[in-house]
């Protein structure tokens, strides 16, 4: 096709399955063989790999073949002339380009390559007799192939490959690159792992870069002595940071939209940020989404009756979430807040720094159970909602967990700021948890992985050696592609069947932005340290993805989703704590007394909230750039559109004549 070179193709999907113990006779009965066969006539091409425990089926796909999914899916793409229209294979020129020069982004093709292989199914009328070790599997009508085989554990798992030459560029241009300390290819990271990790790393950059200014202003005001004017350092910190966090979240909004449409993302501000190509929807959703549907094509129902019916669902569907919160926000106060000031006061109360140590790590091993069952209840609360999709599924899991996170990092702060005022141990708590805490988070999420990755490995080879009935002689693995199935895959602690590992590292900078801006009276220094950690997480995170871990599964979220509320909610809590802070700074002796010092502060708190919420008025948030170009696609649809219908009309009309 002119404008499309057809590339070579790339191995971007592996299916592993156990190596057999007895090779049957007829290989036309043969289940593996009869799905590489079936992955062929797909129009995939397949490579079989024998690994030492396990076999593995290789998949790539020309570029017809992914073209012809996509018009048989009747996915929209956009044109050269600004339309998002339905694919046709056969005007492909028609259509642009991704930043990278190929033809649909990696979330599309993982999506086409689902549905090929997942839409392999028995389309005679009979049941196909398919052999596996002696034993037989009834192929029945209808059914798909390869979810037969994964329910007989016969296809243990399919998984994204990493590309090698993309895979060395990355890490040479981005995880092993530290001329730059937060520059990253954002491009190329979309195109190799999809949209939601390139916009994570895209606000981890910005995030980075724009924590220099508070860090630089923090290490001022905590080395240099203003003489007379000390009093004012701290007020006058509390609101040059308080501004910055405000103007970078709006920026961010900025950025966010400029980077979707450098990628040929249709969004609008609103619009639903949950779309995900690669999400096999669940019975229960796929019921309601295709009744949905089913809904509103029923042209002769009575309209009024379907508007009734959509607003039970929305509003029904709004109150199982109103309640499932409801839940979750009793439990954390009956249940852990209790447990989390016994902690504070034990650790006030007991002056032996050895006894300190053995409380909190009495504490950090009951705390870690309470919030897996948490996290459990939460995922079975959410399963009773009606989340049309997996991004509001995952963003209803975030919003629930983080209130477990956030009574956990804060209320032991909260104690010892506000009633004890013992800002000392504050700080040391403080120190504790951005210094130690995230230097250990960091070779934790890194040296889990690995070491559970060689743990496997070694597993293999005694299982091996324990085969052969000898104890010497290494066994490599000789295939690139049975190392990536050993690899841990990039998983979320909590609801993983929910989220990825993105919840995780979101997860960590959400409660270090809480840690800092809530307490930036009593700590300036932790911008300090905070900026530090972040430039070291772009790389240990880029590393983490492109060496230790398998390919992420691609997630197509064009926003943060749920985590940018909770980021503007820390804003307005860190006004909140830091008004109280100065608060217990200037009266000491702890009178209360509205003194023209206090007033102030009071009078500076409710500033800075009306501040706040004007600026994401003032402030758009989309650049202007941005909203002349979708201007300028509608206008050139629009002409293209009434050009074709007054042909039409012409054509009809001199046809009548």
């Amino acid at each position: 096709m002119a404008g499309h070179r057809e590339e070579e193709p790339v191995y971007e999907i592996a299916v592993a399955v156990p190596k057999r113990r007895v090779k049957e006779r007829d290989e036309s009965e043969d289940c593996v063989e009869v799905l590489v066969d079936e992955f062929r006539k797909a129009g995939l091409i397949t490579e079989r790999v024998v690994g030492i425990a396990d076999e593995f089926i290789k998949l790539a796909a020309p570029l017809e073949t992914l073209g012809r999914t996509a018009a048989k899916l009747r996915m929209r793409k956009p044109t050269l002339i600004g339309m998002d229209l339905q694919f046709e294979w056969e005007d492909v020129h028609a259509f642009v380009e991704q930043p990278d020069g190929s033809l649909f982004c990696w979330c599309e093709r993982f999506h086409f390559y689902r549905h090929l292989i997942y839409g392999i199914v028995n389309k005679s009328q009979s049941d196909i007799i398919l052999k596996w070790d002696a034993e037989e599997i009834h192929w029945e009508p209808g059914e798909p192939l390869l979810q037969r085989l994964e329910s007989e554990s016969i296809v243990k798992q399919v998984f994204p490959m990493h590309v090698e030459t993309k895979r060395k560029e990355l890490l040479r241009s981005w995880a092993l690159n530290w001329l730059d300390f937060t520059k990253q290819p954002i491009d190329d990271i979309y195109s190799y792992f999809g949209t939601k990790l390139a916009v994570y790393f895209a606000f981890l950059e910005m995030y980075t870069r724009w924590m220099l200014f508070p860090a630089g202003v923090g290490l001022i005001s905590h080395l240099i002595d203003f003489g007379p004017f000390q009093p004012l350092v701290l007020p006058i910190f509390f609101i040059s940071i308080t501004l910055w966090a405000v103007m970078f979240f709006q920026f961010w909004k900025r950025k966010n939209s400029a980077l979707l449409t450098r990628w040929q993302i249709s969004y609008s501000v609103g619009a639903d940020p949950g779309y995900d190509l690669g999400y096999k929807l669940s019975g229960k959703e796929w019921s309601l989404v295709q009744s949905n549907a089913e809904l509103a094509g029923k042209e002769e129902q009575d309209r009024r009756k379907d508007k009734e019916k959509f607003q039970r669902e929305e509003w029904f569907g709004a109150f199982l979430r109103v309640r499932n919160d409801a839940i979750v926000i009793l439990c954390i106060i009956c249940l852990q807040l209790p447990f989390e000031l016994a902690y504070a006061h034990l650790y006030e109360v007991v002056g032996s720094d050895v006894i300190k140590f053995g409380l909190t790590a009495i504490y950090l091993f009951l705390i870690q159970h309470f919030t897996r069952i948490g996290g459990k209840v939460s995922v079975q609360l959410i399963n009773h909602e009606k989340n049309v999709s997996r991004e509001y599924r995952a963003d209803s899991l975030v919003y629930k967990v983080f209130g477990l996170y956030f009574m956990q990092s804060y209320i032991g702060l909260f104690y010892h700021a506000l009633l004890h005022r013992n800002l000392k141990t504050l700080r040391q708590v403080l120190i504790q948890r951005l210094i130690i805490s995230e230097v250990l988070e960091n070779l934790w999420e890194n040296s889990f992985p690995y070491l559970k990755y060689s743990y496997k490995k070694h597993k293999v080879r005694k299982k091996k050696r324990r085969e052969k009935g000898s104890t010497r002689g290494k066994i490599q693995f000789a295939s690139r592609v049975e190392k990536e199935f050993l690899k841990p895959s990039y998983s979320a602690s909590i609801g993983e069947e929910l989220e990825d590992g993105l919840f995780d590292d979101f997860l960590e900078l959400a409660l270090q932005f809480g840690m800092i801006m809530m307490f930036a009276c009593v700590f300036p220094l932790a911008f300090a340290f905070a900026a530090l950690n972040n430039i070291t997480e772009i790389r240990t995170d880029a590393l983490k993805l492109l060496a230790i871990m398998k390919r992420p599964e691609p997630r197509t979220a064009v926003t943060i989703g749920a985590w940018l509320n909770i980021f503007q909610f820390l804003i307005v809590m860190s006004i909140c704590t830091n008004s109280a802070l100065l608060v217990c700074l200037y009266d000491q002796e702890g009178k209360w007394k509205i003194e023209p010092g206090l007033a102030a502060i009071l009078v500076m708190e409710h500033v800075l909230l009306l501040i706040k919420f004007a600026v994401s008025r003032f402030v758009p948030e989309e650049p202007a750039w941005v909203r002349a170009n979708r201007l300028k696609n509608a206008t050139q649809a629009q002409d293209v559109c009434s050009k074709q219908l007054l042909r039409t009309i012409s054509a009809k009309a001199t046809k009548d004549d």
